[in-house]
């Protein structure tokens, strides 16, 4: 069994209305100055733990995140330098996954002598002074758990990712009635980005048993409850199992992390500015088709995790699950073919040739994915 290192917040509150509690949490007993890097439609269910933190005698900077799509490398530097002078002895961060790894990114670098492009890749990263607190509002990204931070790199046109166990949240707070809110597309968008992310992590080529158990329930949660996340808004019984099953996504993505669904997405959002869900949404069963071959039974097993009940060989299993995955992506709308958000047959090559420098994914991949598999992959979703 391969060696593996577990990251997680020290603390991890689940459930209808623990946002109230964050103004009792210890960590801000001990912060003077608070910094909240908050989403735009979440402002005012802050005002409230605003108020009550002044009351405490906490200096309180409540920053709004407004920036649409994945934040980029310059709008992160606007964010960083706008926000040094305050000197804040704790980040909040609540919102989304964007929102998420802006406020963790600050939280490193305000008191820190290294730049953006210092730390970008895999441990580079070399400390973090500020107390940091993710809540997060969409089910999707596991960032509120995780020690992955995504910008986007103008310049390369995909985007980059910076992990490192500094990057991994003080505490974290997961309330489902923050996501009651979040439009049906972008429920459905970033559902099934969190489901890519458990079962890329099952998997995975470095799959381990103890991310085995986060990536199959997570699978479970995902399927049995997007749709009436999607359908019905207001299903809290469906939210807090989203938000569950996209925390334990979130889990993997440290010791395991994702693999070429997320590699042949990179180019996806970083030139067409397509959401990160969206992309992973449409390349999942088409990729996971071009893995089966590598582990059939591991694909199989995420199959039935899906709800896939049928008997047969694992192969036929697991082709079972992938079109499960498609009928999910179906019933909420997602688009099937790429040349429905703009992609033309010219492109390919150019996101063929984005893919491949994601190395740090496709790594993971369990089976080799080149160049030329790469377009073929496009091309079959033309």
């Amino acid at each position: 069994m391969n060696s593996i290192t577990l990251l997680q917040p020290g603390k991890i509150v689940f459930g209808e209305g623990s946002l109230k509690e964050l103004s009792n949490d210890a960590i801000l007993e001990n912060s003077h100055n608070i910094l909240f890097l908050v989403a735009t439609p979440l402002l005012e269910a802050v005002k409230p733990i605003e108020k009550e933190l002044q009351s405490k005698s906490k200096k309180i900077s409540l920053v709004e995140y407004a920036y649409v799509g994945e934040p980029t490398f310059s709008q992160f530097d606007e964010l960083l330098q706008a926000n040094k002078t305050f000197k804040p002895n704790c980040v909040i961060g609540i919102g989304g996954g964007s929102v998420l790894d802006c406020a963790k990114l600050l939280a490193a670098l305000i008191n820190n002598t290294q730049k953006l492009e210092d730390i970008v890749g895999i441990g580079f990263l070399k400390e973090r002074s500020i107390k940091l607190i993710c809540i997060p509002t969409t089910s999707g990204t596991g960032s509120e758990v995780s020690p992955n931070a995504i910008l986007l790199n103008e310049d390369t046109q995909a985007k980059s990712g910076i992990i490192s166990p500094y990057l991994v949240p003080d505490a974290c707070y997961l309330d489902p009635a923050l996501t009651a809110s979040l439009p049906a597309k972008l429920t459905a968008e970033t559902g099934i980005d969190a489901l890519s992310h458990c079962i890329e992590a099952y998997t995975n080529k470095f799959a381990h048993p103890t991310v085995d158990i986060y990536a199959l329930k997570g699978i479970q949660l995902i399927s049995e409850n997007l749709q009436n996340a999607y359908e019905n808004g207001n299903d809290i019984e469906a939210r807090s199992a989203m938000l569950l099953g996209s925390m334990y996504g979130g889990l993997c993505l440290g010791p395991v992390n994702t693999a070429a669904i997320h590699a042949l997405s990179y180019g996806l959002g970083g030139k067409f500015h397509i959401a990160h869900g969206l992309s992973n949404a449409m390349l999942m069963p088409e990729v996971l088709r071009f893995n089966l071959q590598a582990n059939p039974k591991r694909h199989a097993e995420v199959a039935r995790a899906l709800g896939v009940t049928i008997s047969g060989t694992d192969e036929e299993v697991a082709l079972a699950g992938i079109e499960k995955v498609e009928a999910l992506s179906k019933v909420c709308n997602i688009p099937q073919r790429l040349t429905v958000i703009g992609v033309t047959e010219n492109d390919i090559t150019e996101l063929a040739d984005i893919a491949m420098k994601v190395t740090r994914l496709l790594k993971n991949n369990p089976r080799e994915v080149t160049r030329e598999d790469a377009i073929t992959i496009y091309k079959k979703l033309l």
